[in-house]
């Protein structure tokens, strides 16, 4: 027969495992839908304050509404490249916007410890603290575009915010498109990006 004192340990604990799995998935979910499928990313707002920050802007704020994925890099298209990568990117583009947001302070890996691992969403720059509203998808583990990594000259890698937590068949799908060089011919229009409570199966 349990006691009123065990009853009393079991719900504390069970309260507590409870706890714990909420707060494992407190992060923000944003889920981008595409003409290749949907794509839901977890940002990691906690880690990567500043960088997830700025990407949860461009969402709220409705400045994604002409982006789209546009570059695919693939072991094949990066001759020129001693350390190969690849990802999907995406964004505004390269044109001028009024959407775009002045630059963001830089946030290496080593500061956040969010690495580049498959399905790791993350900032596309061209100098530290350059990065505003490009970002890309890794496409299996890219160590080279961590702090330290020989991806770039500079060694500060890359600013890694998020994880998709569902639609990497998409990703993908978008990686395998046909492309001149590393630009799509038919870039893949984000048609919505917005934040989510939960992700359906």
């Amino acid at each position: 027969m349990i006691n009123g004192k065990c009853i009393g340990i079991v719900f504390a604990i069970f309260a507590l495992s409870l706890n714990c799995r909420c707060g494992a998935n407190d992060n923000p979910l944003v889920l981008m839908q595409t003409g290749a499928g949907d794509i839901v990313v977890e940002v990691y707002a906690k880690k990567s304050p500043i960088t997830a920050g700025n990407f949860l802007r461009y969402v709220d704020e409705g400045r994604f509404k002409e982006a789209s994925f546009y570059r695919v890099v693939r072991m094949d298209n990066q001759p020129s490249n001693d350390f190969k990568i690849e990802v999907i990117q995406g964004g505004i583009g390269f044109v001028e916007s009024e959407l775009r947001l002045p630059p963001i302070v830089h946030e290496t890996t080593e500061q956040t410890g969010v690495v580049h691992l498959d399905g790791v969403v993350s900032m596309a720059r061209a100098e530290p603290g350059t990065a505003s509203s490009e970002f890309f998808i890794c496409i299996n583990d890219q160590p080279e575009l961590d702090f330290g990594g020989r991806r770039n000259p500079d060694g500060q890698g890359f600013a890694a915010f998020g994880r998709v937590a569902r639609g990497m068949d998409v990703v993908r799908k978008i990686q395998r498109g046909e492309a001149d060089g590393q630009m799509l011919r038919t870039p893949i229009r984000i048609s919505s990006i917005s934040r989510v409570t939960r992700v359906s199966k």
